[in-house]
């Protein structure tokens, strides 16, 4: 969509000037028409208070989901592309896929197919959803295509909101470790240092320690707040710039024992089940593997799928680069090579990743019932250790005192 300026006179004889969104100027001037007014002038603004500035995607994911399945069950009911986008642009609650709607049912209508006219929205629309639909377009399945695509997007956004909030929570109670420390040591362990100042006396290690660290808080908080942010902005621009320590990265996340395997098995479901819903829907393998390695969302396990694809153009099997890689399971590897044998690569892709999201939805089970404790226990003992070191001195002064 654009904006354009317009100058023209209304059905009463008034002047108006103004802007309008527009996918053209041809559009643009249809509008106006129907609002009584008749352009003198149009033409498109310019500049950056013009510009339309989004961030990532958007459109939220859950409200990506609920078009999908919408527009799976339109479709199925008989109701034409070009009115069910209608439908579901006046339907949406999200005003950013409502426009976007708007713009391609405007595409339809002049004859271009849904999945041309959705390539011009990739932040909306990945890479699977256009090529899958394209192939429904091509074979006359667009309504089983639709409807495989939103049980695929389904599952994504469940498992994605699983593992989310099974990192959330020990993410939630690391803060507020963090914000008990710090009330800790600002307010009250520099009132139990100027006391035990003022006695005098040896005071224990523990003790030392925690008033050191007290008033380097007071005093240093601002270069300890540079050098945390300094930290997260080169972590970031190198995860940007630096592949090899992106991939680097992702590599020891996947190692780490408990949270990299749970990772790691929500990577494989989804690389899996992508695949499958790319095969089952008839787009070619090679371009399946391409658009895996786009959505898969791990640099690592992207990689072990371009080997795949290199192995295929070289005549080779799919299954052999992953039975050379260390973050693939060997009954992966097993069930894709019975696939390729047999000729139902599609169904085992599907039973691989049926397996790992049930195993994604009890390792998500088993973290949440031991996060909780072993949390609790960690904020105790952060706590405690500082509450030690106020009363360990205040013990021997009262023994002092008796």
């Amino acid at each position: 969509m654009a904006i354009y300026k317009y100058v023209g006179r209304s059905t009463k004889g008034q002047m108006k000037r103004g802007t309008i969104d527009a996918l053209n100027k041809n559009q643009a001037l249809a509008k106006l028409r129907e609002q009584g007014i008749s352009p003198r002038e149009i033409n498109e603004a310019k500049g950056l208070f013009y510009k339309e500035i989004t961030f990532g995607n958007p459109v939220k994911q859950q409200d990506f989901v609920i078009y999908c399945r919408q527009f799976a069950t339109l479709i199925r009911a008989g109701v034409s592309v070009v009115q069910s986008t209608n439908i579901l642009a006046k339907q949406t609650e999200s005003k950013a896929l409502k426009k976007i709607l708007l713009a391609i049912e405007d595409e339809l209508r002049t004859g271009v197919s849904f999945s041309n006219a959705a390539t011009k929205h990739p932040k909306v629309f990945p890479p699977i959803f256009i090529n899958m639909v394209r192939a429904g377009e091509a074979t006359g399945n667009l309504d089983e295509t639709l409807d495989r695509l939103a049980n695929y997007f389904e599952k994504q956004y469940e498992i994605k909101k699983k593992v989310q909030s099974t990192l959330a929570y020990p993410l939630v109670l690391l803060f507020i470790t963090i914000v008990v420390v710090i009330f800790l040591m600002v307010s009250i362990v520099p009132t139990f240092s100027h006391m035990f100042a003022d006695m005098g006396g040896e005071l224990p290690g523990i003790t030392k320690y925690m008033i050191g660290l007290s008033n380097a808080i007071q005093h240093g908080w601002w270069l300890l707040l540079i050098t945390v942010l300094f930290i997260i902005g080169a972590f970031r621009y190198l995860m940007k710039t630096n592949s090899r320590f992106f991939y680097g990265f992702h590599a020891f996340i996947l190692k780490i024992p408990v949270f990299g395997k749970l990772l790691q098995k929500t990577a494989i479901a989804r690389m899996t089940r992508t695949l499958s819903s790319l095969f089952s829907s008839s787009v070619p393998i090679l371009q399946s593997l391409s658009i895996v390695e786009r959505v898969v969302g791990n640099p690592v396990i992207g990689k072990v799928v371009l080997e795949a694809r290199d192995a295929l153009e070289n005549g080779n099997r799919l299954s052999e680069p992953f039975s050379k890689s260390w973050v693939i399971p060997p009954l992966v590897t097993q069930m894709i090579s019975i696939g390729e044998e047999t000729g139902a690569l599609d169904y085992m892709l599907g039973k691989i990743a049926d397996f790992y999201e049930g195993e994604v939805d009890r390792s998500v089970d088993t973290l949440k019932s031991l996060i909780e404790p072993i949390m609790i226990v960690i904020l105790a003992v952060v706590v405690g250790t500082v509450v030690l070191a106020i009363l360990v001195p205040m013990f021997s002064i009262f023994q002092t005192v008796q």
